[in-house]
């Protein structure tokens, strides 16, 4: 997702490897790899949610490195 408000950040949603599986979220800033989701979320709009949840954080200073 390429959104100018959470530039430097990019959400990527990651499709279940096979069906009846688990959604997964990675970020990345300035293209490359910043953060992945820890846990297996049950549709895309929950992991949507809990990336952007992050990315937020990440913007507010919150849990950067």
């Amino acid at each position: 997702m390429t959104d100018p408000a959470i530039h430097p950040y990019s959400l990527e949603i990651l499709h279940p490897k096979k069906e009846g599986g688990s959604f997964q979220w990675a970020i990345r800033k300035n293209g490359k790899l910043a953060q992945r989701s820890d846990r297996d979320l049950r549709t895309e709009a929950k992991a949507r949610e809990n990336g952007m949840a992050q990315i937020d954080k990440l913007l507010s200073g919150v849990g950067e490195r």
